[in-house]
Order: C-alpha cells, then sequence, then structure tokens
C-alpha cells in the first residue's frame, strides 16, 4: 500500500515538472516572437487569409495597312468589390459617391453560378479621379471595396472605321451563358466589327494574382512571393488591308448622307475601305457607356449603329446588268450583233415598262454603255430565269461574301423555287422578269456584295473573298500569323468578260455614257451607273467602277440612298476616291485602249 502511495506521488510531481517545463517552453518561445521578432511575427499574425486578384490583359491592337496604329489602349480607374466582405448596409454611400443605381450595385453582389463570394466583381469602370479620390477618402467605411486599373480602348487614327472596328462592351447575361467559362460578370467582350470577329485572337489570357490580406481587409504583400502567380497574356495585334487615308476619304465623301463605299483590291480581295453613313464614335464604348448614351444610338432614327456596307441590301439598279448579259454571251443567245431597237418604252402582259429616254437601236455593249432598259428587258426573256439566276449566284449574289465581320446580310437572288414561296407555285408570270432585268424587283445586294462583284469584272472572273485583317501578330514572340482566304473562278470566257469590259469603260468613257462623272485625267476608269426605285421616297444611286483600266488597283461600289441618279451623285464620288488612291500609288499616265476605241468609233 505504501509503495503503491509513493509511485503515485512519484508520478504526480513528474507530470507537474513536465507541466512547468512546458509551460516555460511556451512563455520563452512566446517571448522570443514578441520581442525578439515583434515586427515579423507581427505582421503574420494579420494574414489570415489570400486573395486572388484577377489580372486583365492588354487588349491586341489594331493597325492599317501601312502599320498606322488605330485602336490602341490607355489605363483606366476602375472599382471592384468582393461579395464575401462587402455589406449591403454601404450601397447607398457607395452608389451615391459612383453615381449609380443601388439596385445595380445588388445585383451585381449577388451570388450566382458565375460569381464566386471570394472573386473581386467589377462594379464600376473608367471612373474619374475625383470620384477615386472621394472613394480613397471613405475606404475604412467600404469593406470589401478595392481598385484597380484595367485597359480601355482609345481611337488614334485619322479615320473613325467605326462599323470596322466596331466596339467593346461590358458582357450581357446571354453573351455569358454562350460565351464560356473564361468571363465573368463585368468583363468587356467584342460586340461588333472586328473587335468581335477576333474576339479571341484580341482579347488575350487573364492572369492571377494571389495577394496576403491582413484582418482589416490590407493587402500586406504578395502570397508565397508571387511563385503561384499567373501572368496574363496580352492579345495579338491586327494589320489591316484598310488604307487608312482612303477610309478617312470616304467617311469625309459621306457626311450628311445616307449610304455606303466599299473599295477592294481586285488582285487578292483586300479591304481598301469600307464606310457606312451615318455611323458613329466608338469612343463611346470605351470606358463607361451610360444607359443614355447607349440608348441615343440604339433608338436613332438614323440607325449609326447599322453597317450599310454588309447588311444594306438593296435593289442594285442597272449596275446588275452585266449579269444578264453575261448570260447571254456565255450561254450563246446573243452575239453583239443581236440589236433591239429602243422607243423608250417597252409592253408585256398588260403593261408598260419605261425606260428613261429613246435609244435607238442598240447592241448590247451600247445598251450598257448607255443604260438602255428596254434592251435588257428584251434580253431576260430570251435568257430565262433559270440562266439568270445561275449567273447571279455565280458572281455570289443571294450569299454572303464570307468577309470577316459577323454583320453580313446576303441579299436575294430571286429562284423558281423563291418566286413559288413568295407568291405561290403558279401563281407569277414571266412578266415578274421584266423588272429583274434592270436589277429591281426582288432582287436585292448589299455595297460588299456589289464591289466584290466589280472586282471579278474588272480580273476576268476571279472572285476573291473580301477580307480586312491581313494578318496577326503575336505581341510576346513578334510571330505573325497569316489567315487563309478562299478565292475562285467565275465560269465566264475572257471574250464574254472583254466586252462586258468595253461597254462598262464607254460608261464612263463613251459619248453615250452615263457616267462621265467619274471620269479622271489621265487615269482610264471603268464603270456602271445604277439608280433604284425606291416606293418609300427618291431612288437609291448606285455606282461601280474599277482603275486603271488594263491592270486594275481598286474596285469599289458607292451607294447613297435617296439621292436620285447614279451617275451625278455617286460617280462623283468614286471619282475622288480613285484617283486619291492611285496617285498614291504612282500610278503612271494611261494611254486609252486603241482597240475599244477604234470599236467605239464605229457605233
Amino acid at each position: 500500500m505504501f509503495d503503491v502511495d509513493f509511485g503515485s506521488r512519484a508520478r504526480s510531481v513528474m507530470m507537474r515538472g513536465v507541466v512547468v517545463l512546458a509551460l516555460l517552453a511556451i512563455m520563452i518561445k512566446l517571448g522570443d516572437m514578441q520581442l525578439m521578432n515583434e515586427v515579423v511575427y507581427g505582421k503574420k499574425s494579420e494574414q489570415i487569409t489570400t486573395r486572388v486578384f484577377v489580372q486583365q490583359p492588354l487588349r491586341g491592337e489594331i493597325f492599317d495597312r501601312n502599320g498606322n496604329v488605330m485602336v490602341e489602349n490607355d489605363p483606366a480607374y476602375e472599382v471592384s468589390i468582393i461579395p464575401h466582405e462587402f455589406r449591403e448596409s454601404q450601397i447607398p454611400a457607395l452608389a451615391s459617391l459612383l453615381q449609380t443605381d443601388s439596385s445595380d450595385i445588388m445585383k451585381r453582389i449577388q451570388i450566382g453560378e458565375n460569381i464566386s463570394p471570394y472573386f473581386p466583381v467589377r462594379l464600376k469602370r473608367d471612373i474619374s479621379f475625383a470620384t477615386l479620390s472621394s472613394i480613397e477618402e471613405h475606404l475604412k467605411e467600404f469593406a470589401g471595396v478595392y481598385f484597380d486599373i484595367e485597359p480601355k480602348r482609345v481611337y488614334v487614327g485619322k479615320a473613325r472605321a467605326a462599323h470596322i472596328l466596331g466596339f467593346t462592351k461590358e458582357i450581357s447575361e446571354q453573351q455569358l451563358a454562350t460565351l464560356g467559362d473564361y468571363y465573368k460578370p463585368g468583363d468587356i467582350v467584342g460586340y461588333t466589327g472586328l473587335e468581335a470577329s477576333y474576339e479571341t485572337i484580341l482579347r488575350g489570357q487573364k492572369g492571377l494574382k494571389y495577394l496576403a490580406v491582413n484582418a482589416r481587409g490590407q493587402v500586406v504583400g504578395s502570397y508565397d512571393d508571387g511563385k503561384i502567380d499567373v501572368p496574363a497574356q496580352d492579345g495579338s495585334d491586327l494589320y489591316l488591308t484598310i488604307d487608312e487615308g482612303l477610309q478617312a476619304l470616304a467617311e469625309s465623301l459621306l457626311v450628311g448622307r445616307r449610304g455606303a463605299v466599299v473599295a477592294l483590291d481586285p488582285n487578292n480581295g483586300e479591304v481598301l475601305a469600307m464606310a457606312s453613313a451615318p455611323d458613329f464614335d466608338p469612343s463611346v464604348f470605351s470606358g463607361y457607356t451610360s444607359k443614355t448614351e447607349w440608348n441615343d444610338l440604339s433608338n436613332n432614327p438614323d440607325h449609326p449603329l447599322f453597317n450599310r456596307a454588309t447588311l444594306a441590301a438593296l435593289p442594285p439598279g442597272s449596275t446588275f446588268k452585266m449579269v444578264l448579259a453575261s448570260a447571254a454571251l456565255e450561254g450563246g443567245v446573243v452575239d453583239d450583233n443581236w440589236t433591239i431597237h429602243c422607243t423608250g418604252s417597252f409592253y408585256y402582259g398588260g403593261r408598260i415598262f419605261k425606260d428613261h429616254e429613246v435609244h435607238g437601236t442598240v447592241n448590247i455593249i451600247q445598251a450598257i454603255e448607255k443604260s438602255c432598259n428596254v434592251f435588257f428587258y428584251n434580253l431576260i426573256l430570251k435568257v430565262g430565269f433559270d440562266a439568270w439566276t445561275k449567273y447571279g449566284q455565280l458572281f455570289g449574289f443571294g450569299q454572303k461574301t464570307g468577309i470577316d465581320l459577323k454583320e453580313e446580310s446576303p441579299g436575294i437572288m430571286p429562284s423558281r423555287d423563291y418566286f413559288n414561296q413568295i407568291f405561290g407555285k403558279n401563281r407569277w408570270t414571266n412578266g415578274y422578269l421584266v423588272s429583274l432585268a434592270i436589277g429591281q424587283g426582288e432582287v436585292s445586294a448589299t455595297p460588299l456584295q456589289m464591289a466584290a462583284y466589280t472586282t471579278a469584272l474588272a480580273n476576268y472572273g476571279k472572285y476573291f473573298q473580301p477580307h480586312l485583317v491581313r494578318y496577326m501578330r503575336d505581341r510576346k514572340t513578334g510571330k505573325i500569323y497569316y489567315t487563309q482566304y478562299s478565292e475562285r473562278t467565275i465560269p465566264v470566257s475572257k471574250e464574254v468578260f472583254d466586252q462586258i469590259r468595253e461597254g462598262m469603260y464607254l460608261v464612263v468613257n463613251g459619248p453615250g455614257g452615263t457616267g462621265h462623272g467619274a471620269q479622271i485625267p489621265g487615269i482610264i476608269v471603268a464603270g456602271k451607273t445604277g439608280t433604284a426605285q425606291n416606293p418609300r421616297g427618291k431612288d437609291h444611286a448606285w455606282f461601280i467602277a474599277f482603275a486603271p483600266f488594263d491592270h486594275p488597283k481598286i474596285a469599289l461600289a458607292v451607294l447613297v440612298e435617296n439621292a436620285g441618279f447614279g451617275g451625278s451623285v455617286s460617280a462623283p464620288i468614286a471619282k475622288k476616291l480613285i484617283e486619291y488612291y492611285l496617285n498614291k500609288q504612282g500610278v503612271q499616265q494611261q494611254e486609252e485602249p486603241k482597240g475599244i476605241v477604234a470599236t467605239a468609233a464605229l457605233r
């Protein structure tokens, strides 16, 4: 019994000794931490969490064909909040400083599928320095509120090129649901134009930065010396086919009008200029865009956001006559000896179809020169609906060109099936074809399609896919990536193209031509006027052209809506654009093509 009691006491004493020694060790360690390493361990005691911040990459810049900057980036302040730290009671005061609705802030901090409570959510971008200073003064009152710098688009070129470049805008809920996990609420995304078409190329890749944050929400340094940070990768640059000077001139010539200009290089399909009017200032979207600004643009009756160059599908008028001429000559239905006597009107199916004047006896080349409607009224009835449709489709009508923009209309190239759907089977007659012969009625085309068609006429049937981007450049490596574009050959013989081109030469240079307004001393221009009837107002004025005649370097289409006669309105616009571009290219004076002059003299 005595031994047992003694053993218990001994163990008790030993346990007390162990406890005393342990407490002593802890006290020594605490003393060391507090006295010897107060600064180091004091900071560590406050580092209670790690915060992840998204690093936004620089969006790729955009240059014209000559290396001139058109779009670049500037830094801008933004305000973000971390929903987990943010308190709803802070909303009214923060909304007041940001001059935004409390409901907007509430909507952004609601946790959902695309929002993590621990990741910053962008609240408002492009805030002024004054606003930034006001919030910073009250930062202690706003838990979970952070500042950052993000890049915003800046437009620095001579030309707006608004419908080409497009704009960026804060991502919508619909886009969040369709564009994938890369995007989060508040992100910027390309909405229209090249900004949208090349979004994945321009945007780059986000980075992640891990920061140590103390109990008061203050950043005290990088986490793990930044070893696990993921650096952002800047987007690639785009080098366009656009000539900025030509683009600026095209835009200036359309000021105060509704219409479009599309100029292409007929040797490869590069878009030299593409202007649509009215247009808009893309810098409106470069930072924060208010609802008022957006509504003013989207509800404007002139529709400045609408790209008429690729979307305005209108009857092409007489510029379409070369489609019918190609079908007739290539199909052997007529040759240049077949003539019609024009009395100024054509009777068919109990209706009278008027011409703009009496032309007398004309063949197919003279009919193009003088834009004789009566000749083509007769011709389509000989050629037939199916052949006309076939050649229209060969020239790219009724289908998208495939330009590297998302906003494009295919237009309408009528066929038997189309008429059966629209009017009902056997509910239409050949009388419907008469209007189609001169580019009226159900047929419609965009200025872009008309320019591509003109390139094919200029280069003997080579049809190139129009495109706006020459190449892309990786900002990090400097490596250049070219994009491949399609081309095809329209099955029309050189002899047929020679006759059609002769008619187009005479339109501008012949005695009976309707496009004399496009004449340029020393440069031979070939073209075709078109005046498209408009049941809701004045006619639309078209003009298509290419130059120089023997070795074309530019082909274009000009449309001015509700302006009247194409020869007096659109042809002078084409003249100025061709003259500017070819002078810039150093094109020498041309001699008259002798074969055509001699032929013309006999007629």
